[in-house]
C-alpha cells in the first residue's frame, strides 16, 4: 500500500518535475548523477526557504534600523521639548518673582500713602473742629452783645420814663438835655460797635463754613482714592492666593493646618520698637481695618510659599521620563495576581539623576526587599518620600537635603522588570498618589 502510494506520487511529481540526468565526464570514463522528482523538490523548496528567509531577515533589519533611528529622533525631540519646558517655567518661575517683588514695592508704597493720607485726614479733622469751636465764640460773642444791646436799650427807655415822671414832662432843661444827649451817644456808639463786630463775625463764619466745605471735599476725595487702592490691593493678594489655595487641595492637604504649622515653626519675634497699624485705645476706623487685613493675607500668602516650598512639589527627575505603572491596583509584572503599587514609575535612562523634591533628613539609605537600592526623606507636614531601584545611593542616612539636590541614579535594582524610579509619597505613613502633588505644583509653578 506504501508502495503503490509513493508510486502514485512520483508519477504525479514527473508531470511536473520531470527526471534529470547530470553528467560528469573526465579523461577515462563518464559518469551521471540522476535528479528525481522528489530530489528536485526538496531542493526547490530548501532554496525557496532560504530565499525567503533571507528576505524577511533583511527586512526585519531594516525595520530595527529605521525603529532605532525613529526612536532617537523621538527622544531628541522629547528632550528638547522637555528643556524648552524647563526654561520656559525657569521664566515663569522668574517672572512670578519679579511680579510678586513688584506687588511688594506698590504695597509698600500704598501703605506709605495710606499713612500720608491718615496724617493729612487727622489734620484736617483738628482743623475742622478748630473752625467749629471758632464759630461756636462768634456765635456766643454776638449772642452776648445782642443781649448787651438789648438791655441798653430797656436802660435807655426807663430813664426816659424816669425823667418824664420827675419832671412831669419828657422835656428837661439844658443840663438833662445835656445829660440826655451824652447817654444817647454813648448807647448809639456801643450799638455801632456791636453791629459791626456783629458782621465781622458773620463774615469769619461764612469763610468758615466754605473752609469745612473744602476739606469735607478733600476728604471724600482722599477716601475714594483709599478705597481704590484698597480694592486693588485686596484683589492682588486673592488673585495670588487662589491657585496656591487650590494647590494644596489638590493635594489632599489642609491649608489651615500647613499654615499653622509653618507658623509654629517660624514664630520668631524681636527687633527695635517701630510704629504698626494698632487700634488699641482707640476707635477703629474702616481703613484701617482694611489695612489690616491685607497685610493678614499678605502673611498667609508668605505662609503658603514656604509650605510650597517644604512639600514635594516637584518631580523627582530632570530628564526626559516614560509614565509606566501608576499608583494604584495593577497585575503584578512577575504574575502573581493583581496587586496594590503604592507608587508611580518613571521609566528613564540608565544612571540618570534622581533629584529630592522637597526639603528633609534623609532617614533610610540602603537595600531592601523588593524596593532595590532604596532612599527614604523625611519632610515636614508627617510627608514623607521614597525613591526606590537605584543603580547607586549618593546620601547617608542623617543628611540633611535640599529640593533638587541628587540622592542616587536610576536603575534596575530590586524586584524589577527594567531601568526606572519607583518613587512613593506618604503622609502619616499612608501612601498617596504622587501624580497628584506632580500635576498640582505643574499648575502653580
Amino acid at each position: 500500500m506504501l508502495t503503490h502510494a509513493a508510486y502514485r506520487i512520483n508519477a504525479t511529481l514527473e508531470r511536473y518535475l520531470p527526471e534529470q540526468r547530470l553528467f560528469l565526464r573526465s579523461d577515462t570514463d563518464t559518469r551521471f548523477i540522476r535528479l528525481r522528482p522528489v530530489t528536485q523538490l526538496v531542493a526547490i523548496c530548501g532554496a525557496s526557504m532560504f530565499v525567503a528567509w533571507t528576505i524577511v531577515a533583511t527586512a526585519i533589519l531594516m525595520m530595527d534600523s529605521i525603529g532605532a533611528g525613529s526612536s532617537r529622533e523621538q527622544a531628541q525631540r522629547q528632550q528638547a521639548m522637555y528643556v524648552e519646558r524647563l526654561n520656559l517655567l525657569s521664566a515663569d518661575r522668574d517672572l512670578r518673582a519679579e511680579e510678586a517683588a513688584r506687588a511688594q514695592e506698590r504695597f509698600n508704597l500704598a501703605l506709605e500713602q495710606v499713612a500720608a493720607m491718615q496724617e493729612r485726614l487727622l489734620a484736617s479733622e483738628d482743623r475742622r473742629r478748630e473752625l467749629e469751636t471758632g464759630i461756636e465764640v462768634i456765635q456766643s460773642t454776638l449772642r452776648r452783645t445782642i443781649q448787651e444791646r438789648d438791655e441798653a436799650r430797656g436802660k435807655a427807655e426807663e430813664a426816659t420814663l424816669a425823667l418824664a415822671e420827675t419832671t412831669g414832662s419828657t422835656r428837661s432843661d439844658e443840663g438833662r438835655a445835656r445829660d440826655t444827649v451824652a447817654t444817647l451817644a454813648i448807647l448809639t456808639d456801643a450799638l455801632g460797635s456791636a453791629a459791626q463786630e456783629r458782621d465781622l463775625m458773620e463774615g469769619a463764619a461764612a469763610k468758615a463754613a466754605e473752609r469745612a466745605d473744602e476739606i469735607l471735599a478733600e476728604k471724600r476725595a482722599l477716601q475714594r482714592q483709599n478705597d481704590e487702592i484698597f480694592a486693588r490691593l485686596e484683589e492682588a493678594v486673592t488673585v495670588s492666593m487662589e491657585p496656591l489655595d487650590k494647590m494644596f487641595r489638590d493635594a489632599g492637604l489642609s491649608p489651615d493646618d500647613l499654615i499653622e504649622t509653618v507658623r509654629k515653626g517660624y514664630s520668631g519675634m524681636g527687633g527695635p520698637l517701630t510704629t504698626t497699624l494698632s487700634t488699641s485705645g482707640a476707635i477703629s476706623s474702616p481703613d484701617l481695618t482694611r489695612a489690616n487685613e491685607v497685610l493678614q493675607g499678605l502673611d498667609r500668602m508668605n505662609m503658603y510659599r514656604i509650605a510650597a516650598f517644604k512639600a514635594p512639589f516637584a518631580m523627582p527627575v530632570n530628564t526626559p521620563v516614560r509614565y509606566t505603572s501608576g499608583f494604584g491596583g495593577r497585575n503584578d509584572p512577575f504574575g502573581r495576581g493583581f496587586r496594590r503599587h503604592e507608587g508611580q514609575d518613571l521609566a528613564g535612562a540608565y544612571g540618570a539623576p534622581i533629584l529630592a523634591t522637597a526639603d528633609g533628613v534623609v532617614t533610610y539609605a540602603g537595600w531592601e526587599s523588593g524596593y532595590g537600592r532604596l532612599v527614604k526623606i523625611r519632610h515636614d507636614f508627617g510627608i514623607e518620600t521614597r525613591y526606590a531601584h537605584m543603580s547607586q545611593i549618593r546620601v547617608n542616612v542623617g543628611d540633611r537635603v535640599s529640593r533638587g539636590d541628587r540622592i542616587g541614579d536610576m536603575g534596575n535594582s530590586g524586584r524589577s522588570t527594567g531601568t526606572h524610579l519607583h518613587y512613593e509619597i506618604r503622609i502619616g505613613g499612608e501612601a498617596i498618589n504622587p501624580m497628584t502633588f506632580i500635576k498640582a505644583a505643574r499648575n502653580v509653578f
